[in-house]
C-alpha cells in the first residue's frame, strides 16, 4: 500500500510539473504596427480601432514602433537631452504609446514596444540628421574610412560605449514609464553592418586585445565574431538592465535568420537564447515560396535546443513597399507549418496588410 500511495503521490508531481510548464508557454498571434505607410497611430481614435480590430481578430501581442529615423514616437526625456527633439512632431499633443497600451490592456492584448531603428540613425539621407551634427564620433565606419551605410540605412558605431549607453537609457526610460509588458530590438538592435568596425575607438579597442590593427576583410573569422560577441555582451546588459526595472518586462529579439544575421549583421542569437537574455526569439522568416519558408523552419530547429523551442514564434512577412502581398492560401500554410514544427505563435509583418488575411485564422 505505502508503495503505491508512493507511486501516485511521485505520478500526480509529475502530472503537476508537467501542466505548469506548459502553462508558461504563451499562445503569441502578434503583429508589428509601424509609423510607415500605415494610418495605424496616426491619431487617438485610429489606435484604438487597431486595437479593436486585432483584438476581434484574435491577436494577442502588439509590437508597436517607439524609435525610427533618430526620433521617438512618444515623448523622451532622453532623446530631447541629446538632441533637444523631444518627440516626433507628427505626434504632437498625444502620446501613441500610451494610448496603445491603455487600450491594449483594457482588451486583454500584450504590449511592446519595438525600437525598430535601434543603432540605425537616418534612412537614405544623413545630410540634415541632428545625431551626425552633435555626435560625429558616434558613427560607424567601413574600412574604406567612409560612414557605415547598408541597404539605404546610415549606422552608429554599435560598439562605442556612448552609444550604447543612449540607447539603453531610451530604452529604460520606456520601461520605467509604461505599463509595458515588452520591449524589442529587431535587426538593428542588437546589430551592426558585418562591413563596420573600423572607426578609430572599434580599431583601438581590437588592437589593445590582439596587439595588432583589424584585418581590411571585415569578415575575417576573428574580428566578425569579436565583433559579434560586442553586441551580444550589449545584449545581455540591457537585458538585466529591462529586468531591474521591471521583473517581468519580456525581453524579445526578431533577428535576422542564422546564420545570415551573424555574417551580415553581427546577430549571433543563437548565443543570446542558450546564454539566457532572450525571453523570445522572432527570427525573420521571410520567404516568398511555402517551400523555402519550411526549410527556414527546419534550419532553426536544428539550431535551438529542443527545451527552448518554445521561445521561438516566426516572423512572418505579409506585405512589402514593393508591392508584394502573401496570398492567403500561402499564409495559411505558414500557419500550418508553424504548428507542425512545433511553433505556438508567429508575429507578422505588417498590420495593416493583415486586416482580412488573418480573419478566418484567428476568429
Amino acid at each position: 500500500m505505502a508503495s503505491t500511495i508512493k507511486y501516485l503521490y511521485s505520478l500526480l508531481l509529475t502530472v503537476i510539473v508537467v501542466s505548469a510548464t506548459a502553462q508558461k508557454v504563451p499562445v503569441v498571434r502578434g503583429t508589428w504596427i509601424t509609423n510607415v505607410a500605415s494610418t495605424a497611430m496616426q491619431s487617438p481614435e485610429n489606435i484604438r480601432q487597431t486595437v479593436a480590430h486585432c483584438k476581434r481578430n484574435g491577436l494577442t501581442d502588439l509590437f508597436v514602433v517607439v524609435w525610427n529615423r533618430g526620433v521617438t514616437m512618444y515623448p523622451s526625456k532622453v532623446v530631447k537631452q541629446y538632441i533637444g527633439i523631444e518627440q516626433d512632431p507628427l505626434y504632437k499633443g498625444f502620446d501613441p504609446l500610451q494610448i496603445f497600451v491603455e487600450e491594449g490592456h483594457k482588451a486583454g492584448l500584450r504590449v511592446h514596444a519595438w525600437f525598430e531603428f535601434g543603432f540605425s540613425y537616418a534612412y537614405k539621407d544623413s545630410s540634415e540628421q541632428q545625431w551626425l551634427k552633435r555626435y560625429p564620433h558616434w558613427v560607424g565606419r567601413d574600412n574604406k574610412g567612409q560612414l557605415l551605410k547598408k541597404n539605404g540605412f546610415f549606422w552608429w558605431n554599435a560598439i562605442h560605449p556612448e552609444v550604447q549607453a543612449f540607447m539603453q537609457a531610451m530604452v529604460v526610460e520606456v520601461v520605467k514609464n509604461y505599463a509595458i509588458d515588452g520591449i524589442q530590438g529587431d535587426d538593428r538592435l542588437p546589430a551592426m553592418p558585418a562591413e563596420g568596425g573600423y572607426d578609430d575607438y572599434t580599431k583601438k579597442r581590437f588592437a589593445e586585445q590582439y596587439h595588432h590593427a583589424p584585418p581590411q576583410d571585415p569578415r575575417e573569422p576573428k574580428w566578425l565574431q569579436w565583433k559579434a560577441d560586442q553586441l551580444s555582451a550589449f545584449g545581455k546588459n540591457l537585458y538585466h538592465a529591462v529586468k531591474q526595472v521591471k521583473k517581468d518586462c519580456l525581453v524579445t529579439w526578431a533577428p535576422s535568420i542564422y546564420p545570415w544575421s551573424k555574417e551580415q549583421y553581427l546577430q549571433d542569437w543563437p548565443t543570446w537564447l542558450t546564454e539566457g537574455y532572450a525571453d523570445w526569439i522572432l527570427p525573420q522568416v521571410y520567404r516568398y515560396k511555402i517551400r523555402d519558408y519550411e526549410q527556414t523552419l527546419k534550419a532553426i530547429d536544428e539550431q535551438v535546443p529542443a527545451g527552448m523551442k518554445n521561445r521561438i514564434f516566426p516572423g512572418i512577412l505579409t506585405s512589402l513597399g514593393d508591392g508584394y502581398r502573401v496570398s492567403d492560401q500561402m499564409l495559411t500554410q505558414m500557419l500550418q507549418l508553424n504548428r507542425k514544427y512545433g511553433y505556438q505563435g508567429e508575429v507578422f509583418f505588417y498590420y495593416e496588410t493583415i486586416r482580412e488575411s488573418i480573419k478566418p485564422i484567428y476568429p
